[in-house]
């Protein structure tokens, strides 16, 4: 891919100030795109726009928002903030996330379940809605969602954000097969395990309340050093391309599957159901109940 791939288009990631989100807008800024980012703070979504001016062409443009997704009308004020920054809209990154409450179901603050659905999967379907209806009326789009763990089995002790995420996913292939005929893509990523803030809440939360199994995972992670973002946010970039202009609706992983030479098996991915949430039956296991 070139440096100038995103040239004159604008891409709007959420969650932008740190971790995986702060590389998916620089991945995005060194292919030419202007950016807009969003996230809950302006001092650090500043000082990240200034770095990226610092280390960009003269042409490019940036702006930001601090917002919370966690309040139901903020992805209208996002949208009312982008049309300020630009009147179009190529590419939308929903990235922004938060772990939500750790331990057993029952245990847990409701108030914080609730917010973690808020702004894990209703802020992003709000987003994927008036995105959609800002790209049918340019001919076409593509919207990048990052999944998570949780998304494909069973999470124990993280219910609300694993909820969220499988949801999410359903969301993508869903929304995918509606907009396809508005020359707008939809993909989701699985972006491996990332030593991020959402790592450290798993540390502190401790065996009792995270389980421990996921404690020692975490534990396991911080020793040997988590994915890098740097994968999956090439990987961001990838699916926003025209490069993947024939992979839609799909969940891939930026660890295990093989996306750089994706493009040359679009033509039978399209015709698969491989990279897709779905029911597993007794056939596939090669069980025979009658």
């Amino acid at each position: 891919m070139q440096a100038a791939l995103f040239s004159g288009k604008t891409v709007l990631v959420t969650g932008a100030s740190r971790g995986l989100g702060r590389h998916i807008a620089e991945a995005f800024w060194r292919h030419d795109a202007d950016v807009f980012l969003v996230a809950r703070s302006g001092e650090s979504l500043a000082a990240l726009c200034g770095q990226l001016v610092g280390n960009g062409r003269e042409t490019q443009r940036d702006g930001h928002f601090a917002v919370d997704l966690a309040a139901p009308d903020t992805p209208a004020r996002i949208f009312d903030a982008l049309q300020r920054f630009s009147g179009r809209l190529d590419v939308l990154v929903n990235n922004a996330a938060i772990v939500g409450p750790i331990g057993p179901l029952e245990e847990n603050d409701w108030a914080q379940w609730q917010k973690a659905i808020q702004v894990n999967l209703l802020a992003p379907v709000a987003l994927c809605r008036l995105a959609i209806q800002r790209m049918k009326s340019q001919g076409g789009g593509s919207i990048v969602n990052i999944s998570g763990g949780g998304a494909t089995s069973p999470r124990p002790c993280f219910s609300a954000y694993a909820t969220a995420k499988a949801g999410l996913v359903r969301f993508t292939e869903t929304i995918a097969a509606e907009a396809a005929h508005y020359g707008i893509r939809i993909n989701a990523i699985a972006p491996g395990a990332m030593n991020t803030e959402m790592h450290d809440a798993v540390l502190r939360a401790g065996p009792t309340l995270a389980g421990e199994s996921e404690y020692r995972k975490a534990l396991e992670q911080a020793e040997r050093g988590g994915t890098s973002p740097a994968s999956p946010a090439e990987l961001a970039v990838f699916l926003a391309s025209d490069a993947a202009a024939g992979i839609n609706g799909r969940l891939i992983s930026a660890v295990w599957d093989p996306w750089k030479n994706l493009a040359a098996y679009a033509a039978e991915l399209a015709r698969s159901d491989v990279y897709t949430l779905r029911r597993i039956v007794p056939e596939d296991r090669g069980f025979n109940w009658q």
